[in-house]
């Protein structure tokens, strides 16, 4: 009830401050009518001046100000604009300066601009990511321009502005602005500006073609005249400094932009003028002798372009699609392995579609499968054996070793090891230190890319010839670092790699031939014992599997499901976070579209199974009808309720609901509806993985996992859904979390003070709290009296204690339980005063 109470005042304390702020703006408007009112009726022009820049921050008033103004002379009108010009200039705040440029624009639409005026307009314009379309621009711009008095960065704003509102505007800037190729601001265009002088006219003209890449493709006539270019100043030096160039992408901008409209992220994306000539040197990229750091470009340059900005999405798609057409045009397996893990890591949806459609012509034209191009693409990147690489640097060793996660390790000409780099490397060899830090970086993105990968193949029904099988997984010197740590059936055989060999879980070698088939192993359909021998044999010989395999939860038909007959309702009624789940879905292969506050329809969350024949449907709908608090700003649901899973035939027509919810119909014209499909006619497997997906969404998303919702969020309305996700029964999830902490526990430095009792992990603290961790949702109960105990995880917390075996990567609630136990063990030495304010 206490917890309540204090809710309830924070609240009556929210809307009493919100009501006074809003009683202080109206009283603020008030006064600034007054005094425009006593300007005005003086015909004062310094008073008049004065007066606006007093309220220039109250907008609303400016209706106001307009019928104050209307009665003016053009030379009274004139004076005030002239003295407004005059004073924007020593204006501090950014915005109100702003707002006084704007006013003296309208102001003075009808009249010829002054210098000063245009100073100021332009000062402003070039400090935001887009200006005002007023039909000044372009003669302020060349005022300026005659004057001698144009910057970089005014010339930026303005072209970025004409970007926005038409490029028409961009024809009416002066010619004099063709000179300055790029935009600055950014540190890789002030970089390329930097190094323009000293790189003769020639180069400024290759600048000046990449900025005419504007279509999808590079046209004949384009690839042309790049040939051109690159005859003239070189090949290799004209790859070497787009390299080095595009490698700046994505630093923070040097000039940084102020746009209230688009938030301080915006400042993380590209500029639009530069990302022409971004498309135009990846083309470049394409047309040349391919090498690894090209492709490794080219694919970073992608990942940056679809980084996404709040409000807006991925920042600069057409630049992500050239940098696919690059890849696509080297003719390397570098390239090809770049593509096949941009297609594991890529969720927009149009530059996934080029993405396979690009492996797929790929896989024509070798005359392979798509499943066989994405396992030969993966390169060895010169790892001599499974995830190591050594080599000598002077007197020193470095190794790259690839395991659970990818480090260089040092060993000094002592034979010590050590944790820095060593001097010498630095100072005799940094050329090659920076190709193996880039190594490393790209190791781990690859070795990431692999493990999302093969975690797919249980439902992709792959085979293998053991021979094929251990030269692309277990002996391949990358996915071998995956593989070595999976169990496969080697015909109708079991069997997992430990020193040395492929062993049965009794730890007997296995003997195979070559052409044995071989498959991903499933615990679905195999007896208890022999899961649970597995993942003993694990635990003994330290293997940390890459993700749930001998752990994996399985999800036979239930009772209820026999019941419902086509539909599955096992993980309905939850309220889960939009943006967590649809990014959530898009790396485990589900088609979902966000859902916003408007009057359309959408289909449900999508899982296509062609090898099956088969698609899974999981429906949602949004929650809420308050704009903006259950909304973003763009007004996108934040959070969704979860209904059914179904399943139909793939090629069965599609669903489509109201966005903020209502019956799913398929949309038909003339045609019978397509029924679902009894779930007992789903394969075991298929019906597995599907609804382990779900859980996974739920799991991950439910807003039941957020300690602060403790009051259920806005207005209360998700307090009891809150209380019985946060503490009530666990999913599959939560109760294989269940399993491995009864066997980890007793291992711990905590085992005589926390046990593992039905739903809670029970932590005895030193003093008078018992504490119940719920391993599914990680919230926290007090006892005596199942007091609530917040403890918000930082970002670190998923890596969980340091030293400790896991049986598997990937759980990150597991991590932050453990690390909660860990903390709470010793509640005597908690210093964070948010926590011991709620242990007195």
């Amino acid at each position: 009830m206490s917890a309540d109470l204090e809710a309830l005042r924070t609240r009556l304390r929210e809307r009493r401050d919100e009501r006074e702020a809003a009683a202080e703006r109206r009283e603020a408007e008030v006064v600034a009518r007054e005094v425009v009112g006593a300007a005005a009726a003086s015909g004062d022009a310094e008073a008049l001046a004065d007066a606006f820049l007093a309220t220039a921050d109250h907008p609303s008033v400016w209706a106001f100000w307009s019928e104050r103004l209307r009665p003016l002379s053009r030379e009274d009108r004139a004076h005030l604009v002239r003295i407004l010009g005059e004073r924007v200039e020593s204006i501090d705040d950014a915005d109100v300066a702003g707002l006084v440029t704007r006013f003296v624009l309208h102001t003075a639409k009808d009249m010829a601009p002054t210098l000063n005026t245009a100073r100021a307009a332009l000062g402003q314009i070039a400090r935001q990511w887009k200006g005002y379309p007023f039909q000044q621009l372009p003669e302020l711009a060349a005022l300026l321009t005659a004057a001698g008095e144009i910057t970089g960065p005014m010339i930026a704003g303005l072209r970025r502005s004409a970007l926005w509102y038409g490029t028409s505007m961009l024809r009416e800037l002066p010619a004099a602005f063709d000179e300055m190729p790029l935009n600055p601001g950014e540190a890789w265009s002030d970089e390329v500006l930097g190094a323009l002088p000293s790189l003769g006219t020639e180069w400024r003209g290759f600048l000046l073609h990449m900025n005419t890449a504007h279509s999808a493709k590079p046209s004949a006539k384009w690839a042309k005249r790049t040939r051109e270019f690159l005859a003239t100043l070189g090949e290799g030096v004209v790859v070497a400094s787009l390299v080095e160039w595009l490698a700046l992408l994505g630093r923070p901008r040097t000039l940084p932009l102020d746009d209230g409209s688009w938030g301080d992220d915006i400042n993380g994306a590209l500029d639009p003028f530069n990302a022409t000539a971004v498309r135009g040197m990846l083309w470049t990229l394409g047309m040349v002798e391919p090498t690894a750091e090209s492709a490794r470009c080219a694919a970073r340059v992608v990942e940056y372009a679809l980084k996404k900005v709040p409000g807006i999405g991925p920042h600069t798609p057409k630049v992500a699609n050239a940098g696919v057409h690059a890849l696509s045009a080297m003719d390397s397996a570098d390239a090809l392995g770049q593509l096949a893990r941009l297609a594991t890591r890529v969720t927009y949806k149009g530059t996934l579609k080029l993405l396979e459609a690009t492996l797929d012509a790929k896989a024509v034209a070798l005359g392979l499968s798509r499943e066989e191009i994405e396992e030969m693409a993966v390169p060895a990147y010169g790892l001599g054996e499974v995830g190591r690489h050594t080599e000598l640097l002077g007197d020193v060793t470095v190794e790259l070793i690839a395991d659970d996660g990818v480090r260089l390790q040092w060993t000094n000409a002592a034979g010590r090891t050590v944790k820095s780099v060593p001097a010498s490397v630095k100072r005799d060899h940094a050329e090659r230190l920076a190709e193996l830090k880039a190594a490393v970086k790209d190791v781990a993105k690859m070795l990431t890319a692999q493990v999302e990968r093969v975690d797919k193949l249980f439902l992709a029904r792959r085979e293998w010839r053991y021979d094929q099988w251990r030269e692309r997984y277990l002996d391949h010197p990358l996915v071998g670092v995956v593989a070595r740590r999976l169990l496969w059936t080697v015909g109708e055989t079991a069997v997992g790699y430990a020193d040395g060999e492929l062993r049965a879980h009794d730890d007997a070698p296995v003997a195979v031939a070559d052409d044995a088939v071989v498959r991903l192993w499933h615990p679905l359909g195999h007896e208890v014992a022999e899961v649970l021998a597995w993942r003993e044999w694990l635990e003994r010989h330290g293997i940390t599997q890459p993700f749930k395999q001998a752990h994996r939860e399985v999800y036979p038909l239930t009772a209820a499901e026999e019941n419902t007959r086509v539909y599955s309702n096992r993980f309905a009624a939850h309220v889960i976070r939009q943006h967590q789940f649809s990014a959530l879905a898009a790396i485990r292969g589900w088609d979902n579209r966000l859902r916003l506050m408007v009057d359309d329809s959408y289909p449900p969350a999508t899982r296509r199974l062609p090898q099956w024949n088969l698609r899974a449907e999981f429906w949602v709908e949004g929650i809420g009808d308050d704009y903006g608090a259950d909304t973003t700003d763009a007004g996108t649901y934040l959070r969704l309720a979860t209904d059914q899973v179904r399943f139909y035939p793939l090629d069965a027509p599609t669903h489509f609901a109201h966005a903020g919810g209502g019956p799913y119909e398929q949309w038909l014209h003339g045609e019978e509806p397509v029924e679902p499909l009894p779930l007992s006619e789903i394969p075991p497997l298929v019906l597995s993985e599907v609804l382990r997906d779900v859980d996974l969404f739920v799991g991950v998303s439910s807003v039941g996992n957020d300690p602060t919702w403790q009051d259920g969020g806005p207005e209360g309305r998700f307090r009891d859904y809150w209380q019985s996700y946060s503490f009530g029964e666990l999913s599959g999830t939560a109760n294989t979390r269940r399993e491995i902490l009864a066997r980890l526990v007793p291992r711990l430095a905590i085992a005589d003070v926390a046990t593992v009792e039905d739903r809670f992990l029970v932590v005895r603290g030193k003093g008078k709290w018992t504490y119940k961790i719920h391993l599914g949702s990680g919230n926290i109960l007090m006892s005596p009296g199942d007091r609530y105990l917040c403890i918000v995880p930082g970002q670190s917390a998923g890596r969980g204690p340091e030293k400790l075996y896991l049986p598997f990567e990937g759980d990150r609630t597991l991590a932050i339980i453990l690390s909660k136990a860990m903390l709470l063990a010793k509640d005597d030495e908690i210093t964070d005063p948010t926590i011991t304010r709620q242990l007195r």
